[in-house]
């Protein structure tokens, strides 16, 4: 005897699901676990049951009961576990590390992959085995279970778990922080927008050339305004500054990639602010953003002779790679391994 995971659309009728318990009964099948879910052309009752008879002749018999599209695989006894319980663990464990998105939503719609997806990759496909469940404007978790198709039930639990890793409703895109530094300077850290478009260019003016060099690659005097838009452009990525005393003395960007999952960030303290442990905070929350954000990863692009940013990724946990180019090199931080960087 062996268990079987069985699901059968029906029409909404009373009746119906006393009958295909019945048929399951008649070939001496034991039901251990059910759901009743909604789809497009009816209900799709589903049933975990302990049953000596093979999937074809379970298939047969819940169609002559009125079953249509009817499918049987095989089950494993950890199937049998309280539902409600496992989404709310499942739901627990997101919480804690919203940046394993991908694997917790795999796990908890009981599917085959689950994997980012991006851009035109995002567009619904006409295959009911493969779900999409967008995240952001730009990213979203493509999950596939070859046995049983998709119902809407699972489409709406799929969304709202999604939403369990984004930001808190009451952390809104005008949040101010307070970053107080090794030195007891205190600066206040807000989202990039519009509004501080001559403050950002006052910044590029005051940072030396190489500051500017380790940011752009090239001792850029200014901030092209179509630069500086795309950095506001919160589909494209999320951007802090740091202000004191009416001054922006540092800029932060997180930079969502083509590759899904994976983002990239960058930075630019004024001179007189290196050192003092702002890179550090202003890194930490960048981090934290792309956790919020789902991603699994963050990586950096700099010069090799950028000695005070290498530093500071390798205390926070980041590994350095060469590339082909031989005076710069990438770093990559996984995000939920992140360590706690002391001012430098």
């Amino acid at each position: 005897m062996g268990f079987l995971r069985i699901r059968t659309t029906v029409d909404e009728r009373p009746g119906r699901l006393a009958s295909l318990a019945a048929a399951l009964a008649e070939k001496g099948g034991n039901i251990l676990g059910m759901s009743v879910q909604s789809d497009t052309d009816g209900t799709v009752d589903e049933f975990v049951a302990e049953i000596p008879a093979g999937p074809e002749v379970v298939r047969e018999a819940l169609e002559a009961a009125g079953g249509r599209r009817v499918k049987v695989v095989a089950a494993t006894a950890h199937q049998l576990t309280d539902e409600p319980t496992r989404a709310l663990l499942l739901a627990s464990r997101l919480r804690a590390m919203p940046w394993r998105l991908p694997e917790l939503l795999g796990e908890l719609l009981r599917a085959d992959d689950s994997r980012w997806v991006y851009g035109s990759d995002m567009s619904d496909l006409p295959d009911p085995t493969l779900l999409t469940v967008p995240v952001a404007p730009r990213r979203a978790i493509r999950v596939r279970r070859a046995d049983l198709p998709f119902t809407l039930t699972e489409a709406a639990r799929a969304a709202s778990f999604v939403r369990l890793a984004q930001p808190p409703p009451h952390q809104p895109a005008g949040t101010e922080r307070a970053v107080r530094l090794s030195d007891g300077a205190e600066t206040q850290v807000r989202p990039l927008t519009p509004l501080y478009r001559e403050a950002v260019r006052d910044l590029h003016d005051r940072c030396s050339p190489e500051a500017r060099r380790f940011r752009y690659f090239t001792s850029m005097p200014m901030l092209p305004p179509r630069v500086f838009d795309r950095l506001c452009d919160r589909t494209r990525g999320h951007s802090l500054v740091a202000g004191h005393d009416g001054q922006v003395v540092a800029l932060a960007n997180l930079m969502f990639t083509p590759d899904p999952g994976i983002a990239e960030m960058a930075f630019l303290v004024e001179d007189r602010w290196q050192g003092r442990g702002l890179g550090a905070a202003l890194a930490r929350m960048i981090v934290g953003e792309a956790r919020d954000l789902g991603f699994a990863e963050v990586k950096a692009t700099l010069l090799s002779d950028n000695v005070r940013m290498r530093r500071l990724l390798v205390s926070l946990g980041a590994t350095m790679s060469h590339t082909e180019d031989p005076g710069v090199v990438e770093a990559r931080l996984a995000v939920g391994v992140m360590a706690t960087a002391s001012p430098s």
